[in-house]
């Protein structure tokens, strides 16, 4: 278990450096854990630029 999570948080820090370890994301037990975190952290990147857009715009 910690080592899925610790996958995990590893994905998100990476998604949200703006690069991703494609030899984490294959590894056979841990690979799928670091790829959700990675996703995660890319979705809640997209919605904070899609809020920032919308404010920009005056579109609130």
């Amino acid at each position: 278990m910690d080592d899925a999570l610790l996958a995990y948080d590893a994905g998100r820090v990476d998604a949200l450096a703006g690069h991703r370890d494609a030899e984490r994301a294959r590894h056979p037990r841990t690979g799928a854990d670091y790829r959700m975190g990675f996703l995660d952290a890319r979705i809640e990147i997209f919605r904070m630029l899609s809020s920032a857009r919308r404010i920009l715009e005056g579109n609130d």
